[in-house]
């Protein structure tokens, strides 16, 4: 019995383009439904009565899931390939994201946490992997318009959070009904993946420890993902409690942010290919540096707003390209690649968010925050080395 059993839908179609329109689905359902949950984060936290501190312990939980998880997924990827493992991580991701918000302890919501950030972790190995095949089949760089999906999710599962709330819907109700509507679209889209002969082939048990060009990929992304957990965990949080805000407002900063992000991504491939990717990286790590910097220092809910925009613009298209050189790294199949890479990477949604949390503690949070800033310069000074003799 493997992961291709006859619950997986057969596909009915070996067109990259037909493939490039159902894992672009995916993608959005990934951002969606993660982007859906994010809102609701103050509202646990006030429930169950969690002190900063301890919240961020908690969304640890998220962090160490996918950590656990992307590398047997990688793996899982290389053994029977992405178009499988994307469909099984992406039925078991619908319906764990519903959890959390049900959670009725602290225990079990870490419970929740974890599953939900493992099944996460196990999709995000597996759809990037698919894109980079389907890249490969059509021959361009497009990886930049998939995550442009997962960022226009994530802008209409924060938008529709807002408006839905507002409305009087329950937190369980309102993500139960997220829940359903990535099953549908992943039991739609799916059809029409490529087969695992797409991918490029690889041992069974492959395995890359990140080291060389995959090690520094792997240090700039986890840069990277610790600003962009810090802003999905911590932005509700901030604008709420920080500055004010009102409740109905809370997930406006990932809302404005994912907006940014996806303005940035739908045009990404173009930006690659014009400036390179050594360039494009240095000065989207600037931008996100000066909004965040700025924004913290003037606090004030305007200008937080402008600076998760300029965050969100500024890291558009970084994952992208790195994700995208290491599933093109000589040698190493690409879900080997792109799994050493996230998995270090994603250590810094581990570190991120109860990083902040802690020292919201002592200092407050908009201090705490300060740090992400300092993060980003160096992303900026050093990150763009990483790529050269990538690009192609």
């Amino acid at each position: 019995m493997t992961l291709s059993s006859p619950a997986l839908p057969t596909p009915v179609a070996l067109e990259p383009r037909s493939a490039r329109i159902a894992i672009s689905a995916i993608f959005f359902i990934n951002g969606f439904a993660f982007a859906s949950w994010v809102p609701h984060i103050p509202t646990v936290q006030a429930r169950l009565g969690l002190s900063t501190a301890v919240l961020g312990l908690a969304l640890l939980g998220v962090a160490l899931g996918a950590l656990v998880a992307m590398p047997l997924t990688g793996m899982l990827v290389a053994r029977w390939g992405s178009r499988a493992v994307t469909f099984a991580s992406s039925l078991l991701f619908c319906p764990l994201v519903a959890l959390p918000v049900q959670a009725p302890s602290l225990p079990l919501l870490g419970v929740a946490l974890v599953s939900f950030g493992a099944a996460n972790g196990a999709m995000d190995v597996a759809m990037n992997a698919h894109a980079v095949a389907v890249e490969r089949q059509l021959g361009k760089t497009v990886m930049s318009s998939f995550h442009a999906l997962f960022s226009l999710g994530g802008l209409m599962g924060a938008g529709s959070s807002i408006l839905l709330l507002s409305w009087g819907l329950t937190p369980a109700a309102h993500m139960m009904g997220a829940a359903l509507l990535g099953l549908g679209v992943v039991l739609g889209a799916s059809r029409f993946l490529l087969p695992a002969s797409a991918d490029e082939g690889g041992s069974a048990h492959s395995f890359a420890l990140p080291r060389g060009p995959l090690l520094l990929m792997g240090l700039i992304t986890f840069l990277v993902l610790m600003v962009e957990g810090a802003v999905a965990d911590w932005s509700a949080v901030y604008l709420r409690q920080s500055l004010g805000t009102e409740v109905g407002l809370a997930g406006a900063g990932y809302a404005v942010f994912s907006l940014a992000m996806t303005a940035g991504r739908l045009t990404g491939d173009r930006l690659v290919s014009g400036f390179g990717p050594e360039k494009l990286l240095r000065l989207g790590a600037l931008l996100a540096c000066g909004g965040l910097g700025g924004a913290l220092l003037l606090h004030h809910p305007v200008a937080a707003l402008i600076g998760f925009g300029c965050v969100g613009l500024g890291l558009s298209n970084l994952i992208p390209v790195l994700f995208s050189a290491a599933g093109r790294t000589p040698g190493v199949p690409s879900g080997v690649g792109i799994a050493a890479v996230s998995t270090t990477g994603y250590g810094g949604f581990l570190v991120g968010p109860p990083l902040i949390g802690l020292m919201a503690g002592p200092v407050g949070l908009p201090a705490s925050l300060g740090i992400l800033v300092a993060f980003l310069a160096l992303v900026a000074a050093s990150g763009s080395r990483v790529l050269r003799g990538q690009a192609g």
